[in-house]
């Protein structure tokens, strides 16, 4: 028994043959999950069904011969003037009994065993693409498979309709996707007329063209699971049982004739072109219809397409101004703000230059109250001129007792060098008076009586 919602879900599936997993869900979910109760819903005796809440009602009970079914009060097809327009609810709801409850059980188990090998193998790396492929097949595509392969090994292989391989769902799409009604044939090995109308009729060249030409086909064996739902859900009473079907709205499927029992090539290319004919304008009416949805959709997706590349223009071109004036605003704000540091510069060397200024004015004010007055001429006093860088030239008289430093305060108390770093030097000869000589007196430094000094400025 499973464990999980999932594995509950995908054993129900593969036990009733039901493909819809929204229906099986509902099923499940009306039998509160519990897999007995639900497969016994399914699997019980078709002749008395109870009604269902979670799917469409099952068909009326059959009665049976050893031929062939016996609907309890047929209606002749052939006494209608038009299309037997009926309407059959999909996915067709139909009771497997007790042989659908084996088989299902015989492929859940082939499925499992199949799944754990295919696992293994491409673990170990031994798994080749597509080697398998029909172990992955949906049940009602495998039973379509087997079908096919059953026809063509009894009546030959290329011979008969094209019939798909897939499920009845499947086909009904394929049909309803290629603007064409679906032939469905209901293989019942077991009948007697069943070899001459498949190998005589079905097979013959001129039906089988014409059925692949304007039809999708699909077959079914009465044996399997979905053959035996569609007998019930199609009323199949007499074999060999054709029906010519097209799908509706709403998950439902429109009965256009039934072909029952046996039928020459003549007889049945007849009928298929007596249903085709009266269909024909309903399958143009669709594809137009169709084609006009796709143009106006193609259309809708085309204008959708200009607008958004229009609106993106329009947002590119929003962003780009934006981005334009946001540059120009940062390049402002770095203007402004270059202007300012600019001005502060200024401002502050401005200020620095004036005090400066005013700290080489307080300099000259204090070395010239430091030098005192200049002494008169006497054998005492010592004569210096000293020359600037610029040319100029000053002359001072000091006693032959002062020091080197005293020569230096003078210099420093004149506004005519702007230096701060300088050294006196003599030419004659060439002696720098630097700082180790400030201590000297000018009698020491062999400047008195007289001397002649210039300055030179230091890097």
């Amino acid at each position: 028994m499973a464990e999980t919602v999932d594995d509950k879900l995908a054993y129900f599936q593969a036990v009733t043959g039901i493909s819809d997993p929204d229906l099986c869900t509902e099923i499940l979910v009306a039998n509160n999950w519990d897999l007995q109760l639900a497969v016994s819903s399914i699997t019980g005796d078709p002749s008395s069904p109870e009604p269902s809440t979670y799917g469409p009602p099952p068909p009326p009970p059959l009665e049976s011969d050893s031929i062939a079914y016996q609907p309890p009060a047929p209606a002749p097809q052939q006494q209608q003037p038009g299309i037997a327009w009926r309407l059959v609810t999909l996915p067709f709801y139909v009771v497997s009994g007790g042989v659908g409850l084996v088989t299902g059980s015989i492929r859940l188990g082939f499925w499992v065993a199949s799944g754990v090998l295919s696992r293994s193998l491409s673990l170990l790396g031994l798994a080749q693409g597509g080697g398998d492929r029909l172990l992955e097949l949906p049940p009602s595509a495998a039973e379509a498979v087997d079908f096919l392969a059953e026809f063509e090994h009894e009546f030959g292989a290329g011979r008969g309709p094209r019939f798909v391989a897939e499920g009845f769902a499947d086909a009904l799409q394929r049909a309803q996707r290629e603007y064409k009604l679906l032939f469905v044939y209901l293989h019942s090995p077991d009948h007697p007329d069943t070899p001459a109308f498949c190998g005589g009729c079905l097979c013959s060249e001129p039906v089988a063209a014409f059925i692949d030409e304007n039809f999708v086909a699909w077959g079914g064996s009465i044996r399997r699971t979905e053959g035996f739902k569609m007998s019930n859900s199609l009323n199949a009473s007499r074999f060999p049982f054709c029906a010519l079907v097209m799908a509706s709205t709403n998950q439902r499927i429109v009965l256009l004739q039934q072909v029952e029992g046996p039928k020459s090539p003549e007889e049945m290319i007849t009928i298929l072109q007596r249903v085709v004919e009266e269909c024909t304008t309903s399958l143009v009416a669709a594809r137009i219809e169709a084609e006009e949805r796709l143009n106006n959709q193609r259309l809708r997706e085309e204008q959708d397409a200009a607008y958004r590349a229009a609106l993106e223009a329009d947002q590119a071109r929003e962003r780009q101004m934006r981005e334009e004036q946001e540059r120009i605003e940062r390049e402002a704000a770095e203007a402004e703000r270059k202007r300012i540091e600019d001005e502060e510069a200024q401002a502050r060397a401005v200020q620095e230059a004036a005090e400066k200024e005013a700290a080489l004015a307080r300099r000259r004010q204090e070395k010239a109250m430091a030098l005192g007055a200049e002494p008169e001429k006497g054998p005492d006093v010592t004569r210096v001129l000293i020359r600037f860088p610029t040319g100029e030239r000053k002359e001072r008289r000091f006693h032959s007792s002062a020091t080197i430093t005293s020569i230096y305060d003078y210099v420093d108390s004149l506004d005519c060098l702007k230096a701060e770093k300088y050294s006196l030097v003599s030419n004659f000869p060439r002696v720098t008076y630097g700082p180790e000589k400030n201590s000297q007196t000018l009698v020491e430094a062999g400047l008195h009586p007289q001397a002649s000094l210039f300055i030179e400025i230091e890097q």
